[in-house]
């Protein structure tokens, strides 16, 4: 395909800055529309082709992006009457860009490789913020053919575009990159509620932790913006979070992996929930602890 045809299904945080950069490089691009009209109206403005349906995408594509929240999403899109696979043809690729659970990306390749049609896993790594920059991480699942067609238009959003193997490896490596960077999270806000409750100025603890070997860029978004009551720097949701963790844990457990470190990351972030922040960033983690604590926020600029 040396100018293919781009379908793109779920324009949100992530989906809006990806489908704004293949435009951007040249790519005919048919997008299906969602409540939140902004960005629909914005990529309309920019030349994206709104569609009627799932159908409509599907069949004026050559590739099919699907960039939503999770597994029970992607196999809703996949399976529904007018869906997915009612509506691919042979030699269409489709993409799954959600962090999904890797067992149902293997059996959906299956199913899709009956009626001759490529499912290929792609998760993202980093922010909106690159998305629209079109400076993503791409973590691919196909075959040496398919990733070869797929990489220009993956080159559209991504700075990074790692091939990982057959199909269901990119999301085996997303959630292991998922759980890592959550658990940073949690121990980072953690350590912070431990200041708080210890008279610490966590601005001091942020300091010594951002001039020594411990620093990465986890840590500056969760204690950096805590130390400047930020605590929306890290523009992802703790519901989010919590449903990696889940993914991460089933996919674990399916293969006899063995560890306790995700499993009680899961419940700080499950504790998190149960206080009313599943829909904040996820740096609410800290105010929950500081709740669970009997701490109060500390105000930035002020002594502590």
């Amino acid at each position: 395909m040396s100018n293919p045809r781009i379908g793109f299904i779920g324009v949100g945080l992530m989906g809006h800055g990806m489908a704004k950069n293949l435009l951007l490089k040249g790519f005919a691009v048919s997008i299906l529309g969602h409540r939140n009209r902004a960005p629909v109206e914005d990529l309309v403005s920019r030349g994206a082709r709104e569609a009627r349906d799932v159908a409509d995408v599907v069949q004026s594509s050559d590739i099919v992006f699907l960039c939503v929240t999770g597994t029970p999403e992607v196999e809703d899109l996949m399976h529904r009457p007018g869906g997915v696979l009612g509506s691919a043809r042979a030699g269409q690729i489709v993409v799954d860009t959600s962090t999904s659970q890797p067992a149902s990306t293997q059996r959906l390749a299956e199913q899709a490789r009956a009626k001759g049609v490529r499912f290929v896993d792609a998760p993202l790594a980093r922010t909106p913020v690159e998305a629209e920059e079109g400076r993503l991480n791409s973590f691919v699942g196909a075959d040496a053919q398919t990733f070869a067609e797929l990489r220009p238009a993956l080159a559209a959003y991504s700075e990074n575009i790692f091939h990982m193997g057959e199909v269901g490896t990119g999301h085996k490596i997303k959630l292991l990159n998922n759980a890592m960077g959550i658990g940073i999270a949690a121990l980072t806000s953690e350590m912070l509620a431990a200041c708080a409750k210890l008279g610490v100025d966590w601005t001091k603890f942020f300091e010594v932790v951002s001039g020594g070997p411990l620093n990465n860029v986890m840590f500056q978004r969760i204690a950096g913006g805590a130390a400047e009551g930020d605590l929306d720097r890290m523009k992802f949701t703790v519901r989010n979070a919590a449903k990696d963790l889940r993914y991460y844990a089933q996919m674990a457990a399916e293969a006899g992996v063995a560890g306790a470190l995700a499993p009680a990351v899961l419940q700080t972030l499950l504790q998190t929930m149960g206080r009313g922040y599943g829909d904040q960033f996820l740096a609410h983690m800290v105010k929950g602890l500081l709740e669970v604590n009997g701490v109060a926020m500390p105000v930035a600029g002020q002594p502590r």
